[in-house]
């Protein structure tokens, strides 16, 4: 018995050596030398600290700032721990609820703004922590920001093109805004 143990003991250090250990520092080095900033986290710095991710949503509730997507993760919201859908189908009245309520505090931030809501506005993405907004849906905030900061429309449509990712290589995805980073370049208007 000692005579087949040895040899899966030595197989057990070895493997677990080598995909325990070598394999991830020698993947995490190669990440490190060709992608810092992604394998990092892809981290906002303002005044050198962090503030957020690129790649991870927050919560902006106060109607001088763009708010992003809902998020559905729980308990809170942009848990990247927690990150799912809510899994509600189109047909669910909880999803129906949801949108509801989400379109009246839109209207209640802005009671001017009448024109229809872009529905990402009112809808989850699939990871609930989407940092993502399409232009349409900024624009469509853009009265409100520039009515309580103080700002020209003019300037936050701007503010809005400057921070504007057309699609991945020309073709994939869709025009996206980053809700942090935008609202980072609106606090910066106030320095």
């Amino acid at each position: 018995m000692l005579k087949e143990l040895k040899p899966a003991l030595v197989m057990l250090v070895t493997l677990s050596a080598l995909t325990g250990v070598a394999y991830p520092l020698l993947v995490t080095g190669i990440a490190q030398g060709l992608f810092p900033d992604a394998a990092n986290g892809s981290l906002i710095e303002r005044d050198g600290k962090a503030v957020g991710s690129e790649l991870i949503g927050q919560s902006f509730t106060d109607p001088k700032y763009f708010w992003g997507r809902p998020s559905a993760t729980g308990p809170t919201p942009f848990n990247a721990a927690a990150s799912s859908g809510s899994n509600q189908g189109p047909l669910n009245p909880a999803l129906e609820e949801a949108v509801k309520g989400r379109i009246a505090a839109l209207k209640a931030a802005d009671p001017a703004q009448t024109a229809p809501i872009p529905v990402d506005l009112v809808t989850a993405s699939g990871s609930g922590l989407d940092p993502h907004i399409s232009p349409s849906a900024a624009a469509w905030q853009a009265p409100r920001i520039a009515r309580l900061r103080g700002l020209a429309p003019d300037r936050v449509q701007s503010l809005i093109e400057q921070h504007t990712d057309g699609r991945q290589f020309s073709v994939l995805g869709e025009a996206r805004v980053n809700v942090l980073q935008l609202n980072l370049a609106l606090d910066a208007e106030r320095r």
